[in-house]
């Protein structure tokens, strides 16, 4: 097993001294653009660089986050972020976008990469997909199972990494698109406004779409067993007493020790803490939500925990070793890495009582108030020879101080030589192919003209290949887990001898698993598309056409170049949440909802909520996007997504499609002609 890192959160400097000071062994944070949370107070040029220094002289590494999807008018700026990062000396940059990923990995090779939980990489296909694309640690989604974990751990070479304290999204994390949707603030832009934090309802239940924070420090050596390297810790939004608080209950968990679960509780969670996840204990009792005394308990505690970092830890080792003659005196330094030394003045000659080595080492070996502790200390002195305290004292004190600036020097990481070529212009195209993607077979009334028919795989049997044939393609669960791969795998490879030769996948997970079985595979808008390097990225991956992200403005879509075939969801109540602690299944139970149920926000307005298999659940949009009124020339194709409609109402919207008219009933043009943020 690798070294264990314990990973804490820092949106601000003092959060990262708290983290530092309490143990931490890297801090992740964000540059000022391009990260999660853009509305933390970051780092600007200056004050990433000083960080970084400050971090590694005191033997801590800096992660810094580049996770948010980017816009090609945003890769100028891109660019110039991923050059400062490279140039303060950072030790890794955390991604999700895959343009992103293509970028850093071209323009810094040597500069490691770590993959955000927004890739939500939640099996083992996922994680090595993250493998080939180059990433050197995989970071295991918030709903995996200890047993989960180890799966997916033991089947790859990458770093794993996982969440140990924190909050829970609802939705497993970069399949949530509730707070664009609603409000035009992307939680996949660094701008999540946590509508799901209101009062959901749920067959009576209040709060239905607030699960508790996370705490796993009572499993944490289990899961650093199962082949878990890092332990990150979620909260970059919150105060340096918390990052104080766990950092120091994670360093006592990892040595077996007890830890203050009050203290841990009282400066935040949300009606306490669940394990629920890593557990496999899904139900009722993983949901709370942040109430008065949650908030009153926190402010008892905040004093006490801000002394934990108040001082310098001695975090670092060095040896020391003192020489002393007639011609004056000398300390040498060293962290095993770095060498320095120090000169005093010539010495005097004893009157009383001479220097001794004992007395020399004692004194040099006080490092308190500095990040070093003395490992050893020697002395090497010349008899008869005097030399007063506050002389040694200063003697150390130049030692260290100059070991701590050569700790910080900049490293800055090399850049490939050359330019990124410019993306190859999309050539326009005219009107869009159709295509339909319905969740049964019964939906699709007759034979249609649709260029593509995509139905879930779960549906497909010999009589739907037969029908459709080479239109057909076959719709991958968003989600799979680690315990259903196999199963999966058996039912493609018997779809394969039956004559299928096409799928779609809204999770990396089947890119790999599909070009694995030898099929024509294709992206869903789940794949979260906003740029040309993207799509460049996936068309090298294997994908054969791509559905650009439903987050993104439709004259932006047009705009994306590159030759990969590209299209959009046109029509249908589009998926904003993917779950699997069911909010219904909380509510009433799987055998009451019968794999359909509802959810009614604050004003009323109700969302469908979709089962699958009991395996995960989606909560769809309250009503359905449709443009057919719109100029759709420029997609290659246009996907009608059919979730609850019947027969005639499939076949009512598809001919408003082919006529161009406007659709009958409330509906939405969702983000394609809204700013998202």
């Amino acid at each position: 097993m690798e070294d264990t890192i314990v990973l804490a959160p820092a949106g601000s400097r003092e959060q990262v001294t708290a983290a530092v000071r309490c143990g931490a062994d890297a801090v992740y944070l964000g540059a000022k653009n391009f990260n999660a949370r853009r509305n933390a107070a970051n780092f600007d040029d200056p004050a990433l660089a000083d960080t970084v220094a400050w971090c590694h002289a005191r033997g801590a590494k800096v992660f810094v986050t580049v996770n948010t999807l980017v816009m090609d008018g945003e890769w100028r700026e891109l660019e110039e972020e991923a050059d400062r990062i490279a140039e303060a000396g950072a030790d890794a940059v955390i991604i999700q976008d895959p343009g992103v990923m293509r970028l850093f990995r071209d323009r810094y090779p040597g500069l490691p990469r770590h993959a955000s939980t927004q890739t939500v990489v939640h099996n083992l296909e996922g994680a090595k997909l993250l493998e080939d694309m180059g990433y050197d640690t995989v970071l295991l989604a918030r709903e995996l199972t200890l047993r989960e974990m180890e799966k997916i751990c033991s089947g790859i070479h990458a770093r794993a990494e996982a969440f140990v304290h924190g909050a829970h999204c609802m939705s497993v994390s970069g399949a949530c698109y509730l707070s664009g949707m609603l409000g035009g603030r992307s939680g996949n832009r660094g701008l999540c406004a946590q509508p799901c934090r209101l009062d959901w309802r749920c067959a009576g239940r209040d709060h239905a779409l607030s699960l508790k924070d996370m705490s796993l420090l009572d499993h944490i050596r289990d899961m650093r067993e199962a082949g878990v390297g890092t332990f990150k810790i979620e909260g970059r939004m919150k105060r340096p007493e918390y990052v104080a608080a766990v950092v120091t209950a994670c360093r006592r968990a990892l040595a077996g020790e007890d830890y203050d679960r009050e203290t841990l509780r009282a400066v935040f969670s949300r009606s306490g803490f669940t394990d629920g996840y890593l557990t496999g204990r899904r139900d009722g009792g993983m949901f709370g939500y942040r109430t008065r005394e949650d908030v009153a308990g926190a402010e008892k505690v905040l004093g006490s925990l801000a002394a934990l970092y108040r001082n310098e830890t001695p975090r670092v080792k060095v040896s020391m070793a003192f020489a002393l003659d007639p011609a004056g005196a000398c300390l040498t330094v060293s962290d095993g890495e770095r060498t320095v030394k120090a000169w005093g003045p010539a010495p005097e000659t004893a009157v009383n009582r001479p220097l001794d080595g004992k007395a020399a080492e004692q004194s040099l070996g006080k490092t308190g108030g500095t990040p070093f502790f003395a490992g050893s200390v020697s002395s090497k002195i010349a008899p008869g020879l005097a030399m007063p305290v506050s002389a040694l004292n200063a003697l150390r004190r130049q030692a260290l101080e100059e070991l701590l600036a050569r700790r910080g020097e900049r490293r800055p990481w090399p850049r490939t030589p050359g330019d990124t070529p410019a993306p190859e212009p999309r050539k326009n195209r005219g009107e869009p192919a159709l295509w339909a993607r319905f969740a049964r077979p019964e939906q699709a009334g007759g034979e249609g003209d649709w260029a593509r028919v995509i139905l879930p795989v779960e549906h497909i049997g010999p009589r739907e290949i037969q029908r459709f044939g080479e239109r057909l393609t076959g719709e991958l669960p968003a989600l799979v887990w680690p315990e259903d791969e196999e199963d999966l795998a058996r039912r493609l490879e018997a779809l394969w001898d039956a004559g299928l030769r096409d799928l779609l996948t809204e999770n990396l997970y089947g890119l790999r698993l599909g070009r694995r079985l030898g099929f024509t595979v294709r992206g869903g808008g789940g794949l979260n598309v906003l740029n040309t390097r993207a799509l460049e990225e996936y068309q090298a991956l294997g994908l054969a056409s791509v559905t650009a992200s439903w987050e993104l403005a439709m004259a932006r879509i047009k705009a994306l170049g590159g030759t990969i075939p590209l299209g959009a969801v046109v029509y249908g109540r589009l998926p904003l949440m993917r779950f699997r602690a069911c909010p219904v299944q909380a509510a009433m139970g799987c055998n009451r909802c019968r794999g359909r149920g509802e959810l009614t926000d604050r004003r009323g307005v109700v969302f469908p909520v979709e089962g699958s298999g009991k395996k995960y659940s989606t909560l769809l949009n309250s009503v359905p996007v449709h443009i057919a009124h719109k100029d759709l020339r420029g997609l290659d194709f246009g996907i009608l997504y059919f979730t609850r409609e019947s027969r005639e109402e499939c076949l009512r919207v598809t001919e408003d499609y082919r006529l161009g008219r406007g659709g009958a009933g409330e509906h939405t043009g969702g983000l394609y002609y809204r700013q998202l943020l």
